[in-house]
């Protein structure tokens, strides 16, 4: 345990003085902290109760904070008596927690502030909190204060309960994570689409490529996979008749960790009866709109640089192909053979001698030459069939599909189809997915045969979508890792 050996002799002081700072098992507020700051004059003089975390200290000041913000508490002499004040200033240190009983009162500086009438210690951080907040330092009118963000970022996530109450700035990323969430869940609900939830263990993992975490059901003795998607068992209910429905859930990839990928993420997918990917682009279009005006009260997201992303225009939609050939300068004559698809990648400085598909190299060319100029809110349409085994074909193109990826800020965000509804041509597509495996695509998808049975039973025709919601907040908060707006990101063990 990290136990600072001078706090656990100021709990002893505390509890000799009558104030336990683990007795009280509750605390009964009135006010949160921010409402006493943004009270009125006419609340001047009135009785409040608050509560929460000592942050800083100056004198007979200390600042606390609870979910709502902070702000100050003063011990007057004139209320509580010089040998109260004096044990709770000797002993009180920073990252306690306290309970206060006051009244609310202006400082000199015109804010407003709680009057300690009666301070009960509610739980001493018996860690030093001064350790996770930084050196101390003098500011100019004398005060000692502490910096207050954690040093180095891999300590920031693994001590994330320390980086909420010392680091305004990570608290404010993480805050607005769920509000994107929030705001995703309160425009879908009002469309009209069901949430429902679906299995996270699967016999095969299926809806994506991806290669899956694997586990072991001790009583049926079979293993499983945890889901790398949620598209499989969502279009079964389409398949059952619910026309509207959508899951927000965590889904497992066993893939490597980088400033946008994380093993374990949530993903939103929705999916939608009598509709088709025209459907999803316009769907797509209104729901980040309406995550943008819930955040920021506009249609406009400026970013860090002053860049506007601006969602109240149309995006732009731009065909894979189309994007090669002009960022790339490749035509699309130069994709009919697996090896003129070669010989263009080479061309551009890209080693093809991996690659074993038409689809694969002209979505390599597409990463490297095309999404880096993706700046405002664009569809990248016409994805290659190879690599989109549940994706309608294009009408007079069967090489290509009904697919698109929604791109902001050179990020890939989304991910939707026109969705197959054909068992004898997922049957088709699946196989092929069998074959890639079998050549050594780890991430190539199985074959599911109860999927292909409740195709054919009937499903019409559907739109569906997928987007990663922390890569969404990433977009809409600034961040640049997408361990900045997951509470707990996965790192390396620890070694204590």
């Amino acid at each position: 345990m990290h136990l600072d050996p001078l706090r656990l002799e100021k709990r002893d002081r505390l509890a000799a003085a009558g104030l336990d700072p683990f007795a009280p098992e509750r605390y009964e507020r009135t006010h949160a902290i921010a409402a006493v700051r943004q009270a009125g004059s006419d609340e001047i003089g009135s009785e409040v109760s608050v509560a929460g975390r000592i942050v800083s200290q100056r004198g007979n000041f200390f600042d606390i904070m609870d979910g709502s913000g902070r702000g100050q508490i003063y011990l007057d002499k004139e209320v509580l008596d010089e040998g109260t004040i004096d044990i709770l200033k000797t002993n009180l240190d920073l990252g306690d927690f306290v309970g206060v009983k006051g009244i609310i009162f202006a400082t000199k500086k015109g804010d407003l502030a709680v009057k300690a009438v009666q301070v009960t210690p509610l739980a001493k951080a018996l860690a030093d909190a001064g350790a996770v907040l930084g050196k101390e330092y003098r500011t100019p009118d004398g005060v000692i204060k502490r910096a207050e963000h954690l040093q180095d970022a891999e300590t920031r996530y693994r001590m994330r309960y320390c980086d909420l109450f010392v680091n305004q700035e990570a608290r404010t990323v993480l805050l607005q994570r769920v509000k994107i969430t929030r705001a995703i869940r309160e425009y879908l609900d009002t469309d009209g689409y069901l949430e429902v939830e679906t299995p996270v263990l699967h016999l095969e993992a299926g809806g994506a490529h991806a290669r899956p975490f694997k586990t072991h059901h001790n009583a049926l003795d079979i293993d499983l996979t945890l889901r790398i998607a949620l598209e499989l068992h969502l279009k079964r209910l389409i398949v059952g008749g619910i026309d509207k429905v959508y899951e927000i859930g965590r889904v497992f990839r066993n893939e490597g960790i980088s400033t946008r990928h994380n093993p374990e993420f949530s993903l939103l997918e929705l999916y939608e009866a009598y509709t088709d990917l025209d459907g999803m682009m316009d769907l797509v279009e209104r729901l980040f709109r309406h995550i943008c005006n819930t955040l920021y009260g506009s249609d406009i997201l400026t970013i860090q640089d002053g860049t506007e992303i601006d969602f109240s225009k149309p995006w732009v939609r731009l065909p894979m192909l189309e994007g090669i050939a002009n960022n790339a300068g490749i035509p699309a004559s130069a994709f009919e053979t697996l090896e003129s698809a070669k010989a263009a990648m080479e061309s551009v400085g890209i080693d093809a001698s991996k690659e074993t598909t038409i689809g694969g190299i002209i979505e390599k060319i597409h990463e490297q030459f095309t999404q880096p100029k993706l700046i405002q809110p664009t569809f990248i349409t016409d994805f290659p069939l190879e690599t989109s085994p549940l994706a309608r074909k294009c009408p007079g193109n069967p090489a290509l599909t009904r697919r698109f990826e929604s791109y902001i800020l050179r990020q890939e965000i989304g991910n939707a189809f026109s969705e197959i509804n054909d068992p004898v041509d997922q049957r088709e597509r699946f196989l092929n997915q069998v074959e890639q495996k079998a050549s050594g695509n780890v991430e190539a998808q199985p074959m599911d045969e109860d999927f292909l049975r409740a195709l054919s039973y009937g499903m019409p025709p559907t739109g569906g979508f997928g987007m990663g919601i922390d890569r969404v907040a990433m977009i809409f908060t600034g961040a640049a890792s997408i361990r900045d707006v997951l509470f707990f990101p996965l790192l390396r063990p620890e070694q204590f």
